[in-house]
């Protein structure tokens, strides 16, 4: 049983239960895989419980949004809400946080609030690291057994937050629960299709040299003795050991020996509109609708809709086209390098929604050495979107706390949140000189004092 894994769970639930019955419900999730498909759970959960709501999905949880929060409403957040909890302690509202980033207030101030319940692994004994919709997937089974037929949504989430290779107790439960097909393979998507349309596109891994290029996949795929059936590819999941092994060897001589080794683990094939697809591939879809600005198409994705499905398509041929040229604009354009960080700022050249993928892309390539923080920055009308990632997952650093302590003494009221491998901030672009040589300060300041 859920609740004997993570006890806390039976009394976030009925509590939710007591304090919804009856009443008007906001629903407020994140843009990305983990928060849309967080939101879809709980949206089909609060549709069966018959529920009044409204879902809205944010791209980020400024005070604005905070501020114009409906006062006569239940607010139930996904992936969302933890890096806010002095703020939505100041409304009225009773408040529902179902979220796995770091709190920004201790352990205490949650103590003495009333009006805020939080469902986070941060708080709880059980520490296991599950992303907003698998947390999200165990309210809603905890509700009802019957929400089972949800938890393909909690696997999209899980492989949208890149979380796959820590297979926890709970975790494979939900995957066992999702009827998911796994296959260990090299992590190239979308897996399903054929393989020289999947090294074309290939961003995670960001392979230098094969991503974007086709005259070297035809010579990557001869020299792995990979030959056309008729007249196209067979799909990564179709090749045999032996193939499977030659086209391992090809992409290691590419990418170096350990980033290669990075790259192989499982495949998570996942029965979505009545036919097999993969995780990753469905998972950068309802991505690339958010940041193509249409989370609504995600979301609409996510629930089933046909409609939807066909748009989502054509939504994510021109999201990959965006990321195959921002990869390249940044290949291409200079970036301010120390020892241990790569500053790197698109200005008005990249789209600010897909900088935070970008940067993602780049610390999973072997383009840069383990324990690098990347900082890509990007413009949005007057502000600027800055994303961070932590190269390899190999470093003690948290960047959350960097990005915060960069904020603090940038002394402005932006946003900013985030984990310890990944964090991110919007400040003004009147600030962007200011916060880069804060960056490199901090940084090369540390490297002395080491």
């Amino acid at each position: 049983m859920i609740d004997k894994i993570i006890p806390e769970i039976k009394s976030f639930t009925e509590l939710l239960l007591k304090k919804t019955q009856d009443k008007q419900i906001i629903l407020i999730s994140h843009f990305d895989t983990d928060g849309i498909t967080s939101a879809a759970i709980m949206t089909e959960t609060l549709k069966r419980l018959e529920l009044q709501f409204t879902t809205k999905i944010l791209k980020q949880l400024t005070d604005e949004e905070i501020y114009n929060i409906p006062k006569d409403k239940i607010v139930i957040f996904t992936d969302l809400g933890s890096g806010s909890l002095a703020k939505l302690a100041k409304l009225k509202n009773e408040i529902f946080i179902i979220d796995h980033h770091e709190l920004s207030e201790k352990q205490e101030f949650l103590n003495n609030q009333k009006n805020i319940h939080l469902f986070n692994p941060h708080i709880h004994q059980n520490k296991e690291p599950l992303c907003g919709a698998e947390l999200s997937y165990l309210i809603s089974k905890q509700i009802s057994d019957e929400n089972k037929d949800l938890a393909h949504l909690a696997v999209l989430g899980m492989v949208g937050d890149v979380m796959e290779k820590n297979i926890t107790k709970t975790r494979n439960q939900i995957i066992n629960d999702a009827n998911v097909k796994v296959k260990k393979g090299i992590l190239i998507y979308p897996s399903t299709r054929p393989l020289d349309k999947a090294l074309e596109f290939s961003s995670r891994p960001f392979i230098p040299n094969i991503t974007g290029n086709k005259n070297n996949i035809l010579e990557l795929l001869r020299e792995a003795g990979i030959e056309r059936v008729g007249n196209k590819y067979k799909a990564l999941i179709d090749l045999n050991e032996h193939e499977m092994k030659n086209l391992v060897t090809a992409l290691t001589l590419r990418m170096s020996s350990k980033n290669a080794n990075d790259h192989i683990g499982n495949l998570f094939l996942i029965k979505f509109f009545n036919k097999i697809e993969d995780a990753r591939e469905l998972s950068a879809m309802i991505n690339a609708c958010s940041r193509m600005d249409q989370p609504n198409i995600a979301l609409l994705l996510c629930l089933g809709n046909n409609t939807a499905r066909k748009t989502a398509e054509k939504i994510y041929v021109k999201y990959r086209q965006n990321i195959i040229s921002g990869l390249k604009y940044i290949e291409g354009n200079g970036k301010i390098e120390g020892r241990e960080y790569v500053i790197i700022n698109t200005k008005n050249n990249v789209k600010d929604t897909i900088i935070g993928t970008l940067a993602s892309i780049l610390s999973f390539s072997s383009v840069y050495k383990k324990g690098k923080i990347i900082i890509a920055m990007a413009y949005n009308e007057d502000k600027i979107k800055i994303s961070t990632r932590l190269v390899g997952h190999s470093s003690p650093r948290n960047l959350r706390q960097f990005i915060e302590s960069i904020m603090h003494s940038l002394g402005t009221s932006g946003e900013f949140g985030g984990h310890k491998h990944a964090a991110g901030c919007t400040i003004s672009q009147e600030d962007e000189q200011k916060f880069i040589e804060l960056v490199k300060k901090k940084l090369e300041y540390e490297m002395v004092k080491v």
